[in-house]
């Protein structure tokens, strides 16, 4: 039996996956996105050891609120980094019926061995990738993030050509990734994957800023506003092709 790192659990998420979810945030995270709302996350040392039964034992106390759609996702931090434990949890929950979601960055994700044959078995219990791409420019997104986007990309083309359905995410930053050059190239990026189901504009807020200061680690975003409804209409429709 493999435990995962936990740092939290919720109970019914509405916006990570479709219908009500539980969601489970794993403890670890390699990327340092500048605007995270849970840089608490990051420690790979943190969190709870839980097993697989006993979050799916608690998973189902609320599966009668989950109706067809819904079923638990796996958020974080990073889920890809305990990537035996999910093996086994995805594993123990379709032995339960129960759809599964992974929301992830897709940071870890390479072809070599041994990663790579864990994560095809992954893809077979896996319902649901929600994928965020922080920014599509590779030197911007280290800028943003503390590492370039290979990985990421690239694992979106696997899971592409692997016909895995993918639901797009990406924040939208003023003056980072609020900029329609890069929005369009973004979808020019997304319209040569084929398993799109569909794309999300999270729109960046602060709420988490109070755990960076808890954390003593310098924000660096401060007076940056959230972007206005027009500007999120505007990149959802540049993202979609519709514009």
């Amino acid at each position: 039996m493999i435990s995962g790192r936990i740092h939290s659990t919720e109970s019914f998420g509405s916006v990570d996956g479709p219908g009500i979810r539980f969601i489970i945030f794993t403890q670890g995270c390699a990327l340092r996105c500048r605007y995270c709302h849970n840089p608490d996350t990051w420690n790979a040392a943190g969190g709870q050891l839980r097993s697989a039964d006993e979050l799916l034992d608690t998973a189902e106390r609320y599966r009668s609120y989950w109706g067809r759609e819904g079923g638990i996702t796996v958020s974080g931090g990073e889920p890809l980094l305990q990537i035996d434990f999910l093996l086994e949890l995805f594993e123990k929950a379709k032995q339960r019926g129960i759809h599964t979601c992974i929301d992830t960055a897709g940071q870890p994700f390479t072809r070599r061995q041994p990663f790579f044959g864990k994560f095809q078995r992954l893809c077979e219990l896996t319902d649901l990738f929600l994928v965020d791409i922080k920014h599509i420019d590779p030197q911007e997104h280290r800028k943003l993030t503390g590492m370039d986007n290979e990985a990421i990309l690239d694992m979106l083309r696997f899971l592409s050509d692997s016909g895995k359905p993918v639901w797009i995410r990406h924040v939208l930053v003023p003056a980072i990734t609020d900029n329609d050059a890069y929005l369009r190239r973004t979808r020019a990026f997304i319209a040569t994957l084929g398993n799109i189901e569909k794309i999300e504009i999270l729109p960046y807020h602060s709420f988490g800023v109070y755990k960076w200061q808890e954390l003593g680690i310098p924000y660096t975003l401060d007076g940056i506003q959230p972007p206005t409804k027009e500007r999120v209409a505007i990149a959802k429709n540049i993202l979609e092709g519709n514009a």
